[in-house]
This record gives structure tokens, sequence and C-alpha cells, in this order.
């Protein structure tokens, strides 16, 4: 999902990961890194519950938030300071809860692409 070109791959990725088992949301983020942090987690925790990834309860709405942190976190040293574009990807088979990262960090035609991947354990439904 984090690395989907389109909404109709998007929808496409999202209906197979379906009839696998898998619920799965995707998000679009950009903007100065730092800055950007705490709104795209709360957009990831927001897509998450939208898309029925994850129900409204603390358990499962802590999982997401600590999992997109964690991820964003991993690219912190490569991209503080820069501007970023890019898309993060949930998806939740069963007890497993995982948040993909993946953006193009640059400056001008500098740019550079950062992947992360965090994975959280959540309470069965």
């Amino acid at each position: 999902m984090a690395m989907s070109t389109s909404r109709d791959q998007e929808r496409d990725l999202k209906r197979a990961f379906t009839e696998a088992g898998v619920r799965a949301a995707a998000v679009d983020i950009g903007g100065p890194f730092v800055q950007s942090i705490a709104k795209a987690v709360e957009n990831i925790l927001v897509a998450a519950k939208r898309e029925g990834v994850i129900a409204a309860s603390h358990p499962h709405e802590g999982a997401v938030t600590g999992a997109a942190r964690e991820a964003l976190a991993q690219l912190m040293p490569r991209a503080a300071g820069f501007s970023v574009g890019g898309k993060v990807g949930v998806a939740r088979c069963g007890e497993h809860l995982s948040v993909a990262v993946f953006l193009e960090i640059g400056l001008l035609h500098l740019d550079d692409v950062g992947l992360a991947v965090a994975h959280r354990a959540v309470p069965a439904d």
C-alpha cells in the first residue's frame, strides 16, 4: 500500500489484501519532516479507523500510533531538516499490525528515498 502509485492501484491492492484476510489502508504524507510528524501520525490513525483496519479502542489506537511513530523515527536521521513526500501503509492480519512508510526525501532535485517498517501486536477481534 505504501508504494502504490495511484488511487486505482491502491484500491486494487486493498481488494487483493481483503481477499487474503488482510485489512489495509494508505495515507499520503508530506511537508517539512519534523514539523509533519504529529499530523502524519494523526492522519495514519484516522485512516486505520476509517478503513476498518483497527477498532476504536485504546489498545488498537495505541498500537497504530506507536508503530507509526516508530517507523517515522527510523527515518529521522535521514529526513530531519528536509522536505518529504510519500505514503504510509497500515495493514493488519489477526493480531499482527504493521506500518510501512515510503518517503522521498530531498531538497530541490537532490532526492533520497526512505523506507521504514514497524510492527505491533493487537488484540484479535
